[in-house]
Parts: C-alpha cells; sequence; structure tokens
C-alpha cells in the first residue's frame, strides 16, 4: 500500500462528499446549505488539487483540469455568497442561494468525475 496513493484518494473522495452534503437539500432554502460546508468543501478541494500537481501522466492532467473546475465552481460560489451577504446587503435569498448551491453542483460534477478516474486508474493497475 502507497501512504501517497492513499492521501491522494482520501481527499479526493473528502472534496466529493463535503460538496455533496453542502449541494443536497433544496435549492432554495439557504437554511439546508451552511457556509461552513462551502468553506470545508473549498478547502478539501484546493488541498486535494494541490496533490495533483505532482502527477505528470495523461490521467494525471484530467484529474487536475477537473480539480481546477471544481474549484473554480465552488470560488464562484463563495465570492456569490460573500456579495450578497457583504457587499450587496441583499442576504440569502432564494435567487441567491439557489446560484451558490448550483455552482455548487457544478463542482459536485466535476468531484464525480475526479472519483470515477480514480477508480478507473485503480482497477487498470497492474502489479
Amino acid at each position: 500500500m502507497n501512504l501517497e496513493k492513499v492521501v491522494f484518494g482520501f481527499f479526493i473522495v473528502l472534496a466529493a462528499t463535503l460538496n455533496f452534503g453542502f449541494f443536497i437539500g433544496d435549492i432554495d432554502r439557504p437554511e439546508l446549505h451552511h457556509v461552513y460546508e462551502l468553506a470545508a468543501a473549498l478547502v478539501v478541494s484546493l488541498i486535494a488539487t494541490a496533490l495533483k500537481f505532482g502527477d505528470r501522466t495523461q490521467i494525471g492532467a484530467i484529474h487536475l483540469a477537473t480539480s481546477l473546475v471544481a474549484d473554480l465552481q465552488l470560488i464562484a460560489a463563495a465570492v456569490t455568497w460573500a456579495v450578497a451577504v457583504h457587499v450587496t446587503g441583499e442576504g440569502m435569498t432564494a435567487s441567491v442561494t439557489s446560484s451558490v448551491v448550483s455552482l455548487s453542483g457544478g463542482a459536485l460534477f466535476a468531484n464525480i468525475v475526479s472519483v470515477v478516474l480514480l477508480i478507473v486508474e485503480t482497477v487498470m493497475l497492474r502489479r
């Protein structure tokens, strides 16, 4: 068992599960989507991205691309939330919450692609 691969897989799966935890629930109900869940998903996604920089294979490039997409989506969601709450003073209305959750849904899709790639890579591994 390779510790580096374990840590890599752990952060990929953790990023996906945290993102899923934030995403799940009615899209327009802010009380079902907590800001700390979004923050945790973003931080873990950024860590997962950092771990993907060392891989120089083709599948590593796709891993990095999916991670960058997830990061971009989660950053956009966090900025949307921050602007609505702290800049415009609008607060977390149903419309703003829908936008934030939709952006996190895009990140979730990218994370799912990354998990599928990890599984495919593991299955194709020859000893």
